[in-house]
């Protein structure tokens, strides 16, 4: 079995930072960061930032520029470093990873992230 869980979201005034991080644990070995997700209230679930299996990243159009995916292979941590934040990121956030060339997929528990004066 493997866990992740997410942390770092919070409440932040337009134009702030947030630094979203995504543990794994468990039975870890093998195991590969997707990407980051999020869904608002009423909408469905969009990808947000994710690696591809060359081992570049991809982001939203809606995010370009202010979002960065990095991950520490020895912590097993993924991140999402969130800057010049904007009251439509709004949402809740989860983090994907998955194993056997994605015959296992693993999802965390999500982690609030609200934009708002």
């Amino acid at each position: 079995q493997v866990q992740l869980v997410e942390s770092g979201g919070g409440l932040v005034q337009p134009g702030g930072s947030l630094r979203l991080s995504c543990a794994a644990s468990g039975s870890i070995f093998g195991i590969n960061f997707v990407g980051w997700y999020r869904q608002a209230p009423g909408n469905e679930r969009e990808l947000v930032a994710a690696f591809t299996s060359s081992g570049s990243t991809n982001y939203a159009d809606s995010v370009k520029g202010r979002f960065t995916i990095s991950r520490d292979r020895a912590k097993n941590t993924m991140y999402l470093q969130m800057n010049s934040l904007k009251p439509e990121d709004t949402a809740v956030y989860y983090c994907k990873a998955q194993k056997g060339g994605g015959y296992y997929n693993y999802w965390g528990q999500g982690t609030q992230v609200t934009v708002s004066s």
